[in-house]
């Protein structure tokens, strides 16, 4: 089950995250309050995603988990500073 988690993170990380709220119980471990979860699927899907694995329940995020939590953010706004880059270099069409 976690290769084909970790399969489906890659093509897409909602998708990814709706499984794994689906399938354990890793969303409600890693998060206590249920609107943090649902803003972080909105804007910041990969660092929603790497929280909820690197989430250890009595200790929290250390060590190596807080670089990959690190990663997932960086793949988030760079993601997104792309999108916007892409959306101002489409030119505007022409209204007649």
């Amino acid at each position: 089950m976690g290769c084909f988690l970790a399969l489906l993170a890659v093509l897409s990380p909602r998708l990814s995250i709706f499984f794994v709220w689906l399938l354990t119980n890793r969303m409600s471990i890693a998060f206590t309050s249920g609107w943090i979860a649902v803003l972080g699927f909105l804007f910041l899907p990969w660092t929603t995603l790497a929280w909820a694995v690197a989430y250890q329940p009595v200790h929290g995020v250390r060590g190596f988990g807080w670089f990959v939590v690190g990663l997932a953010f960086v793949v988030d706004i760079s993601s997104d500073l792309n999108g916007a880059r892409r959306r101002r270099s489409i030119p505007q069409r022409r209204q007649r």
